[in-house]
């Protein structure tokens, strides 16, 4: 398997795992300790070392963007705020909820922040420019900021094709590109929002979405887990079909596509949005290997409960080093053998806030 790296960030520090020839991981001490760390992203693209990139949040001083080119054992931060809306928007930025490099662009890194904004950068993480199309769409006055606020939480750029680009903002919904970010459509339509009065549960916008994901292989094909519903679309967003038919619950907050499988999926369904527990009161991650047509549970490994603590929308990722999720109290978990079976990596660490992992 070679040597994998696993980046861990939390309510109070970015934790960094190592995996040397396919060994067990070894958690790193604690980087920027007492400091939320809501975004992380492990940049392979032409690299000899990846460049990470940690999106913290100072407290009283804000958010703010920072990397590191040689595995975390320093960090950099541009002069002035990375990330900054500009003056005329009246807006202040409160979080950056998401790093995604761009898989067709080099250099070019997309930013999800809060309140439902997408930012571009094109020097690898180090400064961004707000996207001005997204942020004045005629939708926004109408937008409502979910439990977590207005977060723009899911960045999809297309693998090979740079004009297409797909968000998820909660509780706005899904919405896309065709051109680059200059023109964005709203494409929410088979999304039932259950929470709106009869007859008008699918609206155009106004869903809350909670994660979105999708196989650089076979990109027009989503999944989607909702507030209430998981769900798949075939076209890009165009259409989508509820696949949770099969789940003991279909509320939960992460999705991940496997890196090899693309009709492979994982989603770990919790009570219900008036429980947030783990179903059961036990960890069990439920794996759909035909795209949502039927579901199977993996826990072997995990602990058999009663547990009490949820996985949120960021803190699972998928793969060529594994599966891996971390809990709200501070367990982290991987698998090796595409979800049947889990090993511990970290306990006692704060909240876990987003995993991502990469082979070096």
């Amino acid at each position: 398997m070679g040597d994998a790296l696993l980046a861990i960030g939390t309510r109070k520090g970015l934790f960094l795992a190592r995996s040397r020839d396919g060994g067990a991981f070894e958690v790193d001490p604690v980087r920027f300790s007492t400091i939320g760390v809501h975004a992380v992203a492990v940049d392979t693209r032409g690299r000899p070392v990846p460049r990470l990139l940690a999106a913290i949040e100072y407290g009283h001083f804000g958010p703010s963007v920072m990397w590191s080119d040689d595995l975390g054992e320093s960090w950099q931060e541009a002069p002035r705020p990375p990330v900054a809306f500009p003056e005329d928007t009246g807006a202040t930025l409160t979080r950056v909820w998401q790093l995604q490099p761009s898989p067709s662009e080099p250099g070019v890194v997309w930013a999800g922040a809060e309140p439902g904004a997408l930012f571009r950068s094109e020097d690898g993480g180090r400064t961004f420019t707000l996207c001005t199309a997204l942020w004045n769409h005629p939708h926004r006055p109408e937008w409502q900021p979910g439990g977590g606020g207005l977060c723009l939480h899911t960045v999809l750029p297309h693998p090979a094709d740079p004009g297409s680009i797909a968000v998820a903002v909660s509780a706005a919904g899904f919405y896309r590109s065709t051109d680059g970010g200059a023109r964005w459509e709203a494409a929410n339509r088979g999304i039932r929002v259950a929470f709106r009065p009869e007859g008008d549960q699918y609206p155009e916008f106004g869903q809350c979405v909670h994660k979105v994901a999708a196989h650089p292989g076979r990109p027009d094909r989503l999944f989607l887990q909702h507030h209430f519903g998981v769900y798949r679309s075939d076209d890009f967003g165009a259409n989508w079909t509820a696949i949770g038919g099969g789940l003991p619950s279909d509320f939960g907050f992460p999705i991940v596509v496997h890196p090899d499988r693309p009709d492979t999926v994982y989603v770990v369904p919790l009570e219900s949005d008036m429980d947030r527990v783990p179903v059961g009161h036990r960890h069990q991650v439920y794996r759909s290997d035909d795209a949502g047509e039927s579901w199977n549970a993996f826990g072997e490994g995990l602990p058999p409960g009663p547990v009490h603590a949820s996985v949120l929308r960021d803190a699972m990722c998928a793969s060529p080093a594994g599966i891996f999720f971390g809990t709200r109290d501070g367990e982290v978990y991987g698998s090796r053998d595409d979800g049947e079976t889990w090993t511990v990596i970290a306990r006692h660490l704060p909240d876990v806030l987003t995993v991502r992992a990469a082979v070096l």
